[in-house]
């Protein structure tokens, strides 16, 4: 049997397979590109205008946090950008019948300047109207809108992809060896026309060579963005096994075991852990010669029992947010683990870039419009490839 048949049938079987899943990463994926900007323009009322003032202390919007919840919830999370607060809430338990308490949200906005509860909502459930639909997409993006059954589904089409994006690859270059044709025009000169689309053909070749140069010309990023999606949904295990393989990764998910059983109400609070969590990670950049520049989230893991604090550092190369993490054990109190967003361990410093990459967090606004195309062209690469199979399909006429 011939090689490259065999592989034009994986080529176009798995690209049939991940069709619909691509189309919808693609077209969500192009948005989310501008996720706050369009979330803001659904949804103003959930957002506050610097005006040049300072955001609270994390500790101050805690608190804020913790009395606008009451007694029937409590913060799992705190996410701060420059315009608002995201709080992730968990239910307390019912006194009498020990099971959790019945919410209408799973999430709090706060003004990050004054504390003020700015709105809350079920995050990404469509039904509550126009202000979830940003949140709505993203669930699509990252999950398909099903929880772990999606994120299963778009983890196994990423990891296909990944593969696919070799074999694809491999089948624009040309057909005959080097060797059997050693006579006649270079290897690149050969390859050339695998770059171009000859606008003047048929309608059928316009497509095919729109399917075989626009991958090619976007193939790295194509492979950086399959390749972190592996990580985005399958980033305990198939992605930590491969890049443990390959280099030095470390992720608390990863070297911290599960419990028997989750830990819903830890010993060391949310607030306790960030005061810890921040004195660690400052009293580490001043051994270590770098500098806190920000907090900029806090989160707990209750089915490993630790929390993790995210802070911006001068070691950061995102244009948002912050990649230094303290993982602080929320019985003891005690800090875990200290990972630096680069310089650190290899691995980890590969994995911040590829994520920093997908969610068009580099770069700026150039990057960020890159991003959108980059979505739109992996919806016409996906459109094309069943333009040819459908082709292909059809009987020979003579």
């Amino acid at each position: 049997m011939k090689i490259r048949p065999f592989w034009v049938l994986v080529h176009r079987y798995a690209g049939l397979a991940m069709t619909a899943f691509l189309i919808v990463v693609g077209l969500t994926g192009s948005l989310l590109a501008f996720y706050e900007e369009l979330d803001g323009l659904v949804s103003p009322h959930l957002y506050a205008e610097p005006a040049g003032r300072q955001t609270l202390p994390i500790p101050q919007l805690l608190d804020s946090a913790e009395h606008a919840l009451g007694s029937r919830a409590r913060v799992a999370s705190l996410w701060l950008s420059p315009r608002h607060v995201d709080i992730g809430v968990s239910p307390n338990n019912d006194a009498q019948t020990g099971q959790p308490l019945a919410l209408d949200f799973d999430q709090v906005i706060l003004d990050p300047y004054t504390g003020a509860e700015l709105g809350r909502r079920h995050w990404g459930s469509i039904t509550e109207g126009i202000s979830n639909l940003m949140p709505f997409i993203y669930k699509l993006h990252y999950n398909l809108a099903l929880d772990d059954i999606g994120a299963w589904t778009l983890g196994i089409t990423a990891l296909v992809w990944t593969l696919d994006c070799f074999v694809g690859f491999y089948l624009t270059l040309p057909r005959e060896p080097l060797a059997a044709r050693a006579a006649g025009p270079s290897f690149w000169r050969r390859w050339r026309p695998a770059w171009a689309v000859k606008w003047r053909g048929s309608p059928f070749r316009i497509n095919y060579d729109l399917h075989r140069a626009g991958g090619l010309w976007v193939w790295i990023a194509l492979l950086a963005f399959a390749w972190s999606s592996v990580y985005m949904n399958l980033g305990d295990t198939v992605y930590a096994k491969v890049m443990q393989t390959v280099s030095d990764f470390r992720q608390p998910w990863t070297d911290i075991p599960e419990l028997p059983q989750p830990l819903q109400n830890p010993p060391v609070v949310i607030g306790e852990a960030f005061q810890l969590a921040d004195a660690a990670a400052r009293k580490a950049g001043a051994e270590q010669g770098f500098a806190v520049l920000q907090p900029a989230a806090i989160w707990y893991n209750a089915g490993r029992g630790f929390y993790v604090y995210s802070a911006r550092s001068d070691l950061d190369f995102q244009d948002k947010g912050g990649q230094l993490r303290v993982v602080i054990d929320a019985v003891s109190g005690a800090q875990k683990m200290l990972l630096l967003p680069s310089g650190q361990y290899n691995g980890n410093t590969i994995t911040a870039w590829l994520a920093a990459l997908h969610m068009a967090n580099v770069f700026g606004m150039p990057y960020r419009i890159f991003v959108c195309l980059l979505g739109l062209t992996i919806v016409m690469l996906s459109v094309t490839g069943v333009v040819i199979w459908l082709k292909k399909r059809r009987p020979k006429t003579h």
